[in-house]
């Protein structure tokens, strides 16, 4: 007959065992955190529903951090409506910005769930529309009662998401970083490209036969300032503002046009600069041309023309100021006509 194992023996698959079934602490949830944002280049965490479990699931004690859950489907990225490809880049910098204005940090993380392989994780959250960013953050007892990212914060794309961030949670993420436009291999070959044509400009210089001497070229240039100055072109630039957004309720629907001063679409703009640029033309058409026309019965019929489109090219402008900031414009009279 065997003799029985040593107490020994058994003191270390109990110890295995105890470290198995206890919960993990707070640091090792952020230590795990932050080995798994070093190894994103960007340093968003793809989660799923297991690390979701794990990660946004524990009990506030355990979780002394917040969480900014991307959701992305891939079988929607085909949609040029909801630019979640797009949006997704844009989150990449916010995660990549933060990181580089604060390395090492463990209050905050950046995390991706993708709908085919996490649709537990969505159900969990409550999501049934895309585009979709949550914030957990420790006060949230549980991932439906987080807080929803709003449409307006997608306007300006990383630098909205940022002021989102930063009002939140009052870490500082710090200007974003973007990648510059060309590389340096890029720059070399345009370098090259233009002294290999220096001699070509000079010659078409001098003899007056470049794009610079045409007065066509000089007319459209003008127009495209005049429509990009009073179409918002630079604000949409600078604010990185989409064209359109994807209406909550009905996501077939597109939006063009915001409600409220606190935000302006491209496709508002657009539509406004339009306007003043019809407006522009037909003054100058007037100005310019109409009067050299000899017939007086084709005169009065243009300017009839210009006049009541006019009316309603400045009818529909402030018909829009009004409707999107409640400015309203009142007619005053004389006193002598009262």
């Amino acid at each position: 007959m065997a003799p029985p194992p040593h107490p020994r023996w058994l003191l270390l698959p109990l110890l295995l065992l105890a470290a198995a079934v206890a919960p993990t602490g707070a640091d090792d949830l952020v230590s795990e955190l932050q080995s798994l944002r070093a190894r994103s280049p960007s340093g968003v965490i793809h989660l799923t529903d297991t690390s979701v479990t794990r990660f946004l699931s524990a009990p506030s004690a355990r979780r002394p951090y917040s969480v900014l859950v991307f959701f992305d489907a891939a079988s929607l990225h085909s949609k040029p409506d909801l630019h979640l490809p797009q949006l997704r880049t844009e989150f990449a910098l916010l995660s990549a910005s933060f990181l580089a204005h604060n390395p090492g940090s463990g209050d905050l993380f950046f995390a991706d769930i993708e709908f085919a392989e996490s649709q537990h994780s969505f159900h969990q959250f409550g999501v049934n529309s895309l585009p979709h960013i949550r914030l957990i953050r420790p006060e949230h007892t549980s991932l439906g009662g987080s807080e929803q990212m709003d449409q307006s914060h997608f306007s300006r794309l990383a630098d909205s998401m940022s002021e989102f961030v930063e009002s939140r949670t009052g870490l500082e993420v710090g200007p974003i970083v973007r990648p510059p436009l060309l590389s340096r291999n890029q720059i070399i070959l345009i370098g090259i490209l233009f002294l290999i044509s220096i001699p070509f400009m000079i010659k078409r210089i001098v003899e007056g036969e470049t794009l610079l001497h045409d007065r066509r070229v000089w007319m459209a240039g003008a127009l495209f300032v005049y429509f990009f100055s009073v179409s918002g072109g630079m604000y949409g630039i600078i604010r990185h503002t989409p064209m359109f957004l994807t209406d909550r309720q009905d996501p077939d629907k597109l939006v063009f046009f915001y409600q409220g001063s606190g935000m302006q679409l491209g496709g508002e703009g657009f539509a406004v600069g339009f306007l003043y640029t019809l407006v522009g033309l037909m003054i100058a058409g007037v100005t310019h041309l109409l009067v050299r026309v000899e017939s007086l019965q084709t005169q009065r019929f243009a300017m009839l023309a210009v006049m009541a489109i006019g009316w309603w090219a400045v009818r529909k402008v402030v018909y829009l100021d009004n409707w999107k900031t409640g400015y309203s414009i009142h007619t005053f009279w004389p006193s002598s006509w009262r």
